[in-house]
């Protein structure tokens, strides 16, 4: 008779989940043993729980399944934490398994229990703790329906470890398509209508599409329609931003010209995004509550629509259905929006120009980001973790239709390097380069050695600057010259990297980018580390 531990994977394996990414602990030995020999899924095993989370999210995104992860109680889940959050915010459908104390002694204060409902709370969708065996078919159902329908997202399962070695006489759970939900025809009409008298449309367009298919349904609807577009936070990689119809995104601080520009719109067209704090500039584009323009919000989720804008027309659907169904009514003539569709164009190329400062103190890195777009391959994978180094890839990246971006838009540091390992084991054979600060790296840079434990040919790229830079620049806003809490001194990433087996070349003069495209072209794992300018990107003193 099989356990639980073994329903687990086998439910896993019938869902198309070929991959889990794992830190070990006693407490979940029964469902390690049930992965044992399997050659339909992967274990790989991680060096820290954040950078299982982190690439286990990262494998999200690519897969199109659920990532999972697995760790054990107490200091396992917490260190895991930080990968549930980054999944409600990022919205990627997540399943954190825990193992926890023996049944028996759940709820007792046991040795490295956690409550998880009350640990997790909001932050998860769901958590579910399976201490009668015979549910267990029923939790991994809703786990796996939760994680990936409406808005998408993290569960947290806890499973006691006596459990998980319980027999159970069950089939392994197969979910069932979810439910299609289409939008109505006589709203479509209705829209239609509507943009063929809008004058200043704009579309956002939002994760909804980060899907196979969704790029390609999403460009091909703005194109036909000719409708400019922004793009939620880092969602740079889900339209061609070679295209006419691209104008930018909506980052932390967007341009005034710009925001000016976008004021003018007479219709906002929101498709698969959430209308969250960054998305509109800290809930201040569109207004609140009633917005300046027409507004039309289309979301598989209906709670995400109205919470903060009063939209005028509203879809609660699958808004890559939707964009397929409205190219279908076949696009009205554009109402002579040339001019409107090129100014922001045209102020998106501004924001997107190199700018031409030198520094004293180390390389400027947006140059080195500059020369990397120029060189990016066609089907390349940028992981970028979170710090103002990686700021400039928004801006000045101009990412194709085959390329993708993988980001925190949580902003959890440490993120980068073990998307980038989560996409060279899921993406063999594709380019993928990391870049990485020195503090993100500090944080699960040790995840390199399962790259180099599987031989994958990654591209990293590490600023240096012996700074917690975002933190160091709104510092010296709120108080210039009075810097403390934010330097540190860093071990050396030469040795660092030769330890994990990578190639390792070192910038420090503007002079040494030339290296650049030859070393992003070269066939094995590259450790680029560069001497960053800190001046360069710090408030200017009058």
């Amino acid at each position: 008779m099989a356990s639980v531990g073994r329903l687990i994977v086998d439910t896993l394996v019938r869902n198309g989940i070929d991959r889990v990414f794992c830190v070990p602990g006693e407490s979940y030995l029964g469902l390690l043993d049930a992965l044992y020999g399997r050659d339909d899924i992967d274990t790989v095993v991680c060096r820290h729980e954040a950078g299982a989370g982190f690439m286990a999210l990262a494998d999200a995104r690519l897969s199109g399944v659920p990532g999972i992860a697995c760790v054990s109680r107490g200091p396992g889940a917490s260190n895991a934490a930080i990968a549930v959050h980054t999944a409600q915010q990022d919205a990627v459908p997540f399943i954190l398994i825990v193992g926890q104390v023996a049944a028996q002694d759940v709820r007792r204060d046991s040795f490295q229990e956690i409550d998880y409902g009350h640990m997790f709370g909001r932050m998860a969708k769901w958590t579910a703790e399976i201490t009668d065996p015979a549910r267990a078919p029923e939790v991994m159902l809703r786990a796996l329906v939760t994680a990936t329908s409406g808005t998408p997202g993290p569960v947290v399962i806890a499973v006691p470890e006596d459990v998980l070695t319980a027999p159970l006489d069950a089939e392994p759970v197969a979910v069932p398509a979810l439910p299609a939900t289409a939008p109505d025809p006589a709203r479509l009409s209705e829209l239609r209508d509507t943009l063929s008298t809008a004058e200043r449309p704009v579309v956002l367009v939002g994760s909804a599409f980060d899907r196979p298919g969704g790029r390609e349904a999403v460009n091909a609807f703005l194109a036909d329609w000719q409708l400019p577009a922004v793009v939620s936070f880092r969602r740079q990689d889900l339209l061609d931003n070679t295209e006419r119809h691209y104008a930018g995104d909506m980052g932390l601080a967007n341009p005034a010209d710009q925001m000016t520009a976008l004021r003018e719109a007479d219709l906002l067209l929101v498709l698969g995004a959430r209308l969250s704090d960054i998305t509109t500039q800290g809930y201040s584009y569109p207004r609140m509550v009633r917005p300046e323009m027409q507004l039309v919000h289309v979301h598989a989720d209906p709670a995400q629509i109205g919470t903060h804008f009063a939209p005028d027309l509203s879809f609660a659907c699958d808004p890559v259905r939707f964009v397929r169904e409205m190219g279908a009514l076949g696009a009205p003539p554009p109402n002579g929006r040339a001019d409107w569709i090129d100014r922001l164009r045209t102020i998106r190329n501004g924001i997107a120009a190199l700018r031409g400062f030198s520094a004293d103190d180390g390389i400027p890195f947006e140059k080195v980001v500059h020369l990397m777009g120029e060189h990016l391959p066609e089907e390349a994978i940028v992981t970028v973790d979170a710090g103002t180094f990686g700021a400039p890839v928004y801006r000045v990246v101009p990412f194709r239709q085959a390329q993708r971006l993988l980001a925190p838009i949580s902003g959890a540091m440490g993120f980068g390097v073990p998307a980038a390992v989560a996409a060279g084991l899921r993406r063999p054979g594709v380019p993928v380069i990391c870049l990485v600060g020195d503090g993100g790296f500090m944080m699960t840079g040790s995840e390199l050695s399962v790259a180099m434990e599987r031989g994958l040919p990654l591209k990293v790229i590490l600023s240096e600057n012996g700074v917690y830079a975002s933190i160091r620049i709104n510092q010296e806003r709120a108080f210039p010259g009075r810097p403390v809490g934010t330097g540190f001194t860093n071990p050396d990433f030469e040795l660092f990297g030769k330890a994990y087996g990578f190639e390792v070349t070192r910038m420090r003069t503007e002079a040494d980018l030339d290296k650049l495209p030859a070393l992003l072209a070269a066939p094995g794992p590259q450790f680029i580390i560069v001497d960053t300018s800190l001046d360069a990107v710090l408030p200017k003193k009058d």
